[in-house]
C-alpha cells in the first residue's frame, strides 16, 4: 500500500479509536401519579393481590392511563384516602383505582384470627404460618409461638367434605421469642422449611423451622446479633446453584450488613457479605424492604442502601456485587416488590412520603 493511501486510513482509524462510545444508559426512577398518599404496597403473588385480581374489583374500577383488567399479575397499594392495582403494560406501570374499604377488607385476610395484630402471615401453596401469642424478650415485642398450618388433600366423595387443616405450634427457645418479623416459607432439599428470626435480651438469630417424626420444631439457630432484630430479605437461589440461600440484613459491628446464608443438613452456614445495606423498614414489625429480581440463571436482590435513600440491585453469585444504585426522591418506608418478569420488570418502592417510585433496573 502507498503512502498516499495509508496516511487516510490511519486518520480514519485514530478518529474511530478516539470518538467515545455511546454511555450505557442508566437505570431510572419515576413516580406513578396517585390521587392518594400510600402506607401499604404488596406484590404479585401476595394475599391481597390475589384477592384483588380474584375479587371483580378490576373490571368495576375506574381505570387510569389504560390499566389492564385482566388481574394478574398484580401488585396492590392503598393508604387513607384510596386504594389501587398495578399493573405492568408494554413496559409503562399502569394504575386502576380501587375503593380503600375494599381493599382494607381484602387485606384483612393476612393476618388471620389469633395472629398477632399488624402482622401478615406467609402463604405457599397448602401451607401457612403467622405469629401469634405477644410476649417480651429482652424488653422488646414479640410472639411466643409461630402457628404452622397444612391443608390437606380431600379424599373423592359424592358428599362436599371441609378441607382438613393440620396445625403445629413451634415455640421459641426458653427466654426467647419470635421476632415481629414475617415468615418466610422456603423448600430445603425438598421439604418445606419455616424461616424466622428468634431475639432474646441479647439479640437476634435467624432461625430455620423444619418438620420431623415429632413434629414441627425449629432445628437450626444462627449466631445471635446484638442491636435491632434481623430482617429476612429473601430466600432463593441466588447463587445459581440449584440450592436457595437465605438473605439476611442486620446489626453488625456498628453498621448494617447484608448476610447470605446457606441451610444444609440442619445446620446454618455463612457465606458472604457486605456492610451498608437494609431490608428492615422503620418502626417495630413492618414489612420487609426487599424484592427479588430472576435473572441470569440466577436470582438479584433490590433493598435500599443503609439509610434508605437510594434502592440497590446486587447480584449475590459468589460474592456481594452491586449490579446498580438508584437514588430515591424519599425514602423507602413500606414496600419494595417486583413487578413483572425478565428485562421488561420493574421495581416498585413505597416512599416515606406516601409517594410509589417505579425503578426501571435495566433501561
Amino acid at each position: 500500500m502507498s503512502e498516499r493511501v495509508a496516511r487516510p486510513a490511519l486518520l480514519v482509524a485514530l478518529l474511530l479509536l478516539a470518538t467515545p462510545l455511546p454511555a450505557a444508559a442508566e437505570p431510572s426512577v419515576t413516580l406513578l401519579d396517585l390521587p392518594f398518599a400510600a402506607s401499604a404496597l404488596r406484590g404479585p403473588g401476595s394475599e391481597v393481590a390475589v384477592a384483588v385480581a380474584t375479587s371483580g374489583l378490576l373490571p368495576l374500577a375506574r381505570p387510569k392511563a389504560g390499566a389492564s383488567e385482566d388481574g394478574a399479575p398484580i401488585a396492590v397499594v392503598w393508604g387513607e384516602a384510596g386504594g389501587a392495582a398495578l399493573a405492568l403494560v408494554d413496559g409503562r406501570v399502569t394504575v386502576t383505582l380501587l375503593g380503600r374499604e375494599a381493599v382494607a377488607g381484602l387485606a384483612a385476610a393476612e393476618t388471620p384470627r389469633g395472629a398477632l395484630a399488624g402482622s401478615r402471615r406467609a402463604v405457599a401453596g397448602a401451607l401457612s404460618a403467622h405469629l401469634a401469642e405477644p410476649v417480651t424478650a429482652g424488653g422488646r415485642a414479640g410472639a411466643g409461638a409461630l402457628v404452622i398450618r397444612e391443608r390437606k388433600a380431600v379424599p373423592m366423595s359424592a358428599e362436599p367434605k371441609p378441607v382438613p387443616v393440620a396445625t403445629a405450634t413451634v415455640r421459641p427457645a426458653p427466654e426467647a421469642a419470635f421476632a415481629l418479623r414475617s415468615p418466610h416459607i422456603a423448600t430445603f432439599d425438598g421439604r418445606p422449611a419455616i424461616v424466622a428470626v428468634t431475639e432474646t435480651g441479647d439479640g437476634s438469630s435467624l432461625a430455620v423451622a423444619e418438620a420431623a417424626e415429632a413434629g414441627w420444631s425449629v432445628r437450626a439457630r444462627g449466631p445471635v446479633e446484638a442491636g435491632k432484630p434481623l430482617q429476612v430479605a429473601g430466600v432463593a437461589d441466588f447463587s445459581g446453584t440449584g440450592r436457595p440461600q437465605i438473605a439476611v440484613t442486620g446489626p453488625a459491628g456498628g453498621a448494617t450488613r447484608l448476610g447470605l446464608w446457606a441451610y444444609e443438613g440442619g445446620t446454618l452456614r455463612a457465606l458472604h457479605a457486605a456492610s451498608g445495606y437494609d431490608a428492615a423498614s422503620p418502626g417495630e414489625g413492618g414489612p420487609g424492604l426487599a424484592a427479588l429480581l430472576p435473572r441470569d440463571g440466577a436470582v438479584d436482590l433490590a433493598l435500599p442502601v443503609a439509610d434508605r435513600s437510594a434502592l440497590a440491585v446486587l447480584s449475590l453469585k459468589g460474592a456481594v456485587t452491586e449490579r446498580a444504585r438508584v437514588p430515591l426522591p424519599a425514602p423507602a418506608a413500606f414496600g419494595v416488590v417486583t413487578l413483572g418478569t425478565g428485562p421488561a420488570a420493574r421495581l416498585l418502592v413505597g416512599l416515606a412520603d406516601g409517594r410509589i417510585a417505579v425503578v426501571n433496573p435495566d433501561p
